[in-house]
């Protein structure tokens, strides 16, 4: 079915889908990588999937034809919406195309568990989106797994381990809750317009319940807190906490040590104590 559409480059000029730098938009136009993506997210057949900013529907496309059970997706530029109706036309009642701001919509109301998310995020927002998905009040979240596309700098970010230089707080947001691993690189090359880096996807499978217990909100904020200035030693980033020192060494850290050093079952530990 997806051969019944026209190719991508076609659709960018029929609608004259020129990306916009404003939107952080770079098109994936080979459909063998997008269908690869989908692959990475695992079996769809009995999933609805959740995808922002499909753009011109390449992703979405290899999402379809790997046999999900339905589509929502959710695109801010006007520009894109005829585009996505006609693979909504092409595949028929599977997709459901919501124009917005992925920030500000609720999908839930249109999606039905076991719920999936896939999507080559605008570079300007993925960072803020994978935090409001791993930062929720219940957990399990409603999503089962995340398959997600970032600068190769963000993804390296999230599956980054101690003593590493991109170890921080979405190495620990990531990886208290979810199993984390980087599944494809890509060059610049493979988007249009090309981006001056790599990017990678990162697929994110939640787990039942937290590797260590603590208190979700302490844990946030301890964290933000000893990353903030990574460079300082931990009694002192953590100074606005009383009697931190005792705190740390009650957690098994060195009070000397910084941020960088510290394992994620010790900050679970550090949180349960401040709690």
């Amino acid at each position: 079915m997806i051969d019944q559409l026209p190719p991508l480059r076609e659709v960018i000029a029929t609608h004259d889908l020129r990306a916009r730098k404003s939107l952080g938009q770079n098109f994936l136009l080979d459909l063998n990588l997008t269908a690869k993506i989908a692959r990475a997210a695992g079996d769809l057949t009995a999933c609805d999937v959740l995808e922002i900013g499909p753009g011109p529907g390449g992703l979405t496309r290899g999402l379809l034809a790997s046999g999900a059970r339905r589509v929502v997706v959710i695109e801010k530029d006007a520009r894109c919406i005829p585009a996505l109706h006609q693979i909504a036309d092409a595949y028929p009642g599977r997709l459901n195309v919501i124009e917005g701001d992925a920030l500000e919509v609720d999908p839930l109301a249109h999606l039905t568990p076991p719920i999936r998310i896939a999507a080559n995020l605008p570079y300007n927002v993925g960072t803020a989106l994978l935090t409001d998905w791993l930062d929720v009040p219940e957990w399990p979240p409603f999503w089962q797994s995340l398959t997600l596309m970032f600068q190769r700098e963000v993804a390296e970010r999230i599956v980054a381990t101690p003593g590493s230089k991109a170890y921080g707080r979405l190495s620990i947001l990531s990886q208290w809750r979810c199993t984390a691993s980087i599944v494809m690189d890509l060059p610049p090359q493979a988007f249009t317009p090309p981006p001056k880096v790599r990017s990678a996807v990162v697929h994110l499978q939640a787990m039942p319940d937290a590797r260590f217990p603590a208190d979700a909100r302490v844990l946030r904020e301890v964290v933000a807190h000893a990353f903030q200035q990574r460079r300082k030693m931990l009694r002192s980033s953590l100074k606005r906490y009383p009697g931190i020192e005792d705190h740390l060494q009650a957690a098994g850290i060195d009070p000397t040590a910084r941020a960088e050093t510290v394992c994620l079952e010790q900050f679970c530990a550090l949180a349960r104590s401040l709690a």
